[in-house]
């Protein structure tokens, strides 16, 4: 007899594998708004499923937890059962053997102290306060009608899916070029395979539609409102506002509109020319414009609120972090903000022959990194304390600034910055880390037992963040915290009537698409303040669902032009989908606003 075998995978162990494949899908998948209590229960029994049973926490614990769970969804509970579910899942945590148990335990324990509005609705009504919608529609901060528009763009009608997404969000094109896409991050596509390219589907519609008109305003209002900041929040703003009747005039601290989007993101990703089309449909509502102008400094708050009925501040996020450390006055040493600045307002900087090195992990890095490579530096590298795993930065921005020529370090946190004897960037010093202890919700870095690291350079990026140029806005008395002018969920300031904020200078740097959000709300808000109550609708027929079978197909993703083409340049780097690629993605669409709780509960907004 063989004192040893080779394990294979007997047939029940194969199936269990694509069980668990299916399981993962549908937890990346999983809809907003589900019951967490319920959802909690389901991964408790779950845990039940996988336990061995040696430990009696864990065997009968897990058994018991699931039954108490049952109690309360099936309006079988009281006060003194969520007082039995703690203590149940504290013994088990603190007595279990391995992680099946303390680690369930732990989950009941998080949902118990979160989500105690769901247990009280359970125990008090019976019913969950849950409500759950389409998932794309609820991922979008600005609640675009995404099925709609994708439905659209399938029917080949380009010009009715601008205008559906216009209903809620007045900058479709800037959008379809940059938006980080949070609504495909739980498309109920993953279930099958993966989920629908809804950025390129945008991106089909405004590249395919032409110019399509702004609707016509409604009657004027009399009222007056000022928007401080022409960024995507203000912009948004002043077109809603404008198209409710209400007179809005804009201050822009720059020469050009657009914010970060103008004065942040590079002509290679959203063109210029583009983004002044998208603003200028924006003006067409009748928005008046004055450029140039600082609050503070041309002209006061005092002055705004006396000459206006209502003040909207929307001023972004537009100064600089510092490092912190020694040599940071060093020539050579930029920020992030400054140079997007000047390429923003067309000033090209030519780094032919340098050694450039980035520092940051965010989406800021990965556009000052291939800029630099545009601008012809030697050699380009970006240096990042935490794991390439870790970086908020999109991971189609880090492959792509990969492919372009640029080095990724990780896990090097710069120390210090060596000068020569002119006072101009000689290097960078970094000290490498090693990955530790998880801390608000990632890994956190630490020095690691190695030597110091040079990295020979003649100029450093700075892009670690961004700061709030408040200082104007708390003289005048708006409450201030941590540099960010505190808003509440309506953009309302507390105990200042009339005066709103929103975006960035609220929120702290975010992506445009929360900005836009921002500028909806804002203007929602403005319009009830002022005593009315305008709806914005759009008149666009949605096509029906079609009920083919939903078979697996592969994602069609946006093209781009070759590396050694692009890199050289500062034009677009993406094509459009062809029709054939548009019609196979936007079949792939499950229509979630056609089936399910997405009909039921909120599959479409028409209006708000």
């Amino acid at each position: 007899m063989s004192r040893l075998t080779i394990t294979t995978q007997d047939q029940a162990e194969k199936t269990l594998d694509t069980m668990y494949r299916d399981l993962e899908r549908r937890i990346v998948a999983a809809p907003p708004g589900l019951c967490p209590i319920d959802t909690t229960s389901s991964f408790i029994k779950m845990c039940l499923a996988q336990s061995c049973g040696k430990c009696i926490p864990c065997r009968v614990g897990l058994a018991k937890l699931t039954e108490l769970f049952d109690d309360v969804l099936n309006n079988r509970a009281d006060e003194h059962t969520l007082a039995t579910i703690r203590s149940t899942a504290e013994v088990i945590y603190n007595s279990s053997d391995c992680a099946i148990g303390f680690e369930a335990a732990k989950l009941a324990q998080k949902c118990i102290e979160t989500c105690e509005d769901d247990f009280n609705s359970h125990l008090t009504k019976g019913v969950c306060s849950c409500n759950e919608s389409v998932a794309c529609v609820r991922m979008c901060p600005a609640h675009v009608d995404v099925p709609g528009y994708i439905a659209l763009v399938g029917a080949e009608r380009y010009e009715d899916a601008v205008r559906l997404i216009r209903k809620d969000n007045p900058m479709p094109l800037t959008c379809a070029y940059i938006c980080e896409h949070p609504c495909e991050k739980l498309c109920k596509r993953s279930m099958i395979d993966t989920p629908v390219n809804i950025r390129g589907l945008k991106k089909m519609a405004v590249d395919c539609a032409g110019k399509v008109p702004v609707p016509e305003n409604a009657p004027s209002t009399g009222k007056t409102v000022a928007i401080i900041g022409g960024g995507p929040a203000g912009l948004t703003a002043g077109y809603f506002l404008s198209l409710m009747g209400h007179k809005v005039t804009l201050y822009e601290q720059r020469k050009h509109l657009g914010g970060m989007l103008r004065y942040g993101i590079p002509n290679y990703r959203l063109p210029n020319h583009l983004l002044e089309d998208e603003i200028n449909s924006i003006l067409s509502t009748g928005i008046e414009v004055h450029k140039e102008v600082s609050i503070g400094k041309d002209i006061s708050m005092e002055e705004l609120r006396e000459k206006f009925d209502v003040v909207l501040i929307t001023i972004g996020a537009h100064t600089d972090k510092k490092l912190g450390i020694e040599g940071e006055d060093a020539k050579g040493v930029v920020s992030a903000v400054d140079m997007l600045r000047a390429i923003g307002d067309d000033i090209y900087p030519d780094y032919s022959g340098k050694h450039v090195v980035v520092i940051g992990g965010g989406n800021v890095a990965m556009d000052c990194a291939r800029s630099s490579v545009r601008f012809g530096a030697e050699s380009v590298s970006i240096v990042y304390r935490r794991r390439k795993v870790d970086m908020t930065a999109l991971p189609e921005e880090i492959m792509g600034a990969e492919a372009e020529g640029v080095s990724v370090r990780e896990l090097e946190a710069p120390i210090s910055i060596e000068k020569d004897e002119d006072g101009n960037v000689k290097g960078l010093w970094v000290q490498p880390q090693m990955i530790g202890a998880v801390k608000k919700g990632r890994p956190a870095p630490k020095n690691a037992a190695k030597e110091k690291i040079f990295i020979p350079c003649e100029l450093i990026q700075v892009a670690i963040g961004q700061d709030i140029e408040s200082q104007h806005f708390e003289q005048f008395g708006i409450p201030v915290k941590w540099g960010q002018l505190l808003a509440d969920n309506a953009c309302q300031i507390p105990n200042m009537p009339g005066v709103f904020s929103g975006g960035d200078c609220v929120t702290g740097p975010s992506t445009v698409i929360k900005g836009i959000a921002a500028g909806k709300v804002a203007a929602a808000n403005i319009d009830a303040y002022l005593g009315f109550n305008h709806e914005i609708s759009v008149d666009v027929d949605i096509p029906d669902l079609t009920y083919e079978d939903k078979t697996p197909c592969g994602r069609v993703e946006v093209a781009e032009r070759d590396v050694i083409d692009r890199k050289n340049d500062i034009q677009p780097i993406e094509f459009c989908f062809t029709k054939e690629e548009a019609q196979q993605e936007s079949g792939r669409c499950l229509r979630c606003d056609k089936t399910g709780f997405g009909l039921l509960r909120g599959g479409r907004v028409e209006k708000w």
